[in-house]
């Protein structure tokens, strides 16, 4: 299946990867709208994945935030309609923010990722900082990876149900 990832530039864009955060967290994850809707939308990066027709099938968002006193990008709010897991797109939606982030000059990037995907963005070179916290009710642990210091590498083989 081809994919293209793009950052969002218009009002039509972003609205599909609303639908798709609101089809993804609220609807299936139980997420509350007022947790998901938390205010960073218009200062992030957005990026929508699209596959060959058009279908916009997944989105990722990514902010600048401090860690450690140092500023990084915050990779976030990665979702994958359930219909297109397992299809890859999920990793290059994190491939794309991860590049995307590096390009505008965060060479650091960190996540918060829902505990039983630790393993998965383990392989793109994320490590636990050891904090493990719920939020949505959901168990998360915080992550950082940096392309200034040896990691894992980035693997473009593994996929995860809903990254």
């Amino acid at each position: 299946m081809s994919v293209t990832i793009r950052p969002i530039a218009d009002s039509d864009a972003m609205a599909a990867a609303r639908a798709i955060r609101k089809a993804v967290f609220i609807e299936e994850q139980d997420c509350p709208p007022e947790e998901e809707w938390d205010g960073h939308d218009a200062t992030a990066r957005h990026l929508l994945a699209r596959i060959g027709d058009g279908t916009a099938v997944g989105t990722a968002r990514w902010r600048a935030t401090l860690h450690n006193e140092m500023p990084v990008a915050k990779l976030e709010r990665f979702a994958v309609r359930k219909a297109y897991r397992g299809d890859g797109i999920g990793t290059e939606l994190v491939h794309a923010a991860i590049a995307d982030a590096e390009q505008a000059g965060f060479s650091t990037q960190k996540l918060h990722a829902q505990a039983h995907l630790e393993t998965y963005y383990a392989r793109f070179g994320f490590g636990s900082t050891g904090e493990h916290f719920t939020e949505a009710g959901i168990p998360h642990v915080a992550m950082v990876r940096s392309s200034d210091a040896p990691g894992a590498p980035l693997d473009r083989t593994d996929e995860a149900a809903g990254a």
